[in-house]
């Protein structure tokens, strides 16, 4: 185990499923990467870091929040994208639902409000290393934390979301987050990032968003 690992595994929280999950469904992931997340989730099945700014989501668990079995589901929120989203198996996520996937033999963030996908990292304990390098950004901690001071903590499942999309120049502000269960999240924000895909950068757009479904 890495040593970044090992240290995002001491700011933990304790395992969000017991560790027994993990045996029956292990089938369903495949590649190194896969197995080295397998290892880390042996350790620690699902966990929350930074004042739940970063969500682990245990392997398998039908309750919120859901495992990497059940958020992964084709059918679930992936499908709100349409045919286009690319191939990915999302275990993590930073407070705004930002997801961080296995894609292509890399880890990579995926952006629900715009559906791109960035290469951050070629194994789990780089992309340890890469959270810790610079956590505040890139879990979205001081966010987090001064929105759970005025509001109180996140529940579980729960994410921040913008009243004003950020990819539509919406701030970086506590005014301008509310709480929403991850899902819906993810489904509002397939809304709005299949409606930009058609328009040019610097277009005025009116985005229309149906909450459900």
């Amino acid at each position: 185990m890495s040593e970044h690992i090992e240290k995002l595994l001491s700011l933990a929280s304790p395992s969000l499923e017991a560790v027994s999950v993990l045996g029956p469904h292990t089938q369903s992931m495949r590649g190194a990467l896969a197995e080295e997340l397998i290892g880390v989730l042996g350790r620690r099945n699902g966990f929350f870091a930074f004042e739940s700014a970063l969500l682990v989501r245990p392997y398998y668990s039908e309750s919120s929040p859901l495992g990497i079995v059940q958020w992964n589901a084709p059918k679930l929120w992936k499908g709100n994208y349409g045919s286009s989203l690319p191939d990915m198996l999302c275990f993590a996520e930073d407070a705004f639902g930002v997801q961080f996937c296995i894609h292509n033999a890399t880890i990579c963030s995926f952006d629900p409000e715009t559906a791109v996908l960035k290469e951050i990292a070629r194994s789990i304990g780089g992309w340890a290393g890469w959270i810790l390098e610079d956590h505040k950004v890139r879990t979205g901690w001081p966010l987090a934390h001064f929105w759970q001071l005025r509001h109180g903590p996140l529940r579980h499942g729960g994410r921040l979301l913008p009243k004003v999309p950020f990819v539509l120049g919406g701030q970086f502000t506590v005014e301008n987050l509310y709480e929403l269960n991850d899902l819906e999240g993810m489904r509002v924000r397939a809304d709005i990032a299949t409606q930009l895909k058609a328009c040019p950068d610097g277009s005025k757009v009116v985005i229309r968003i149906r909450r459900g479904g």
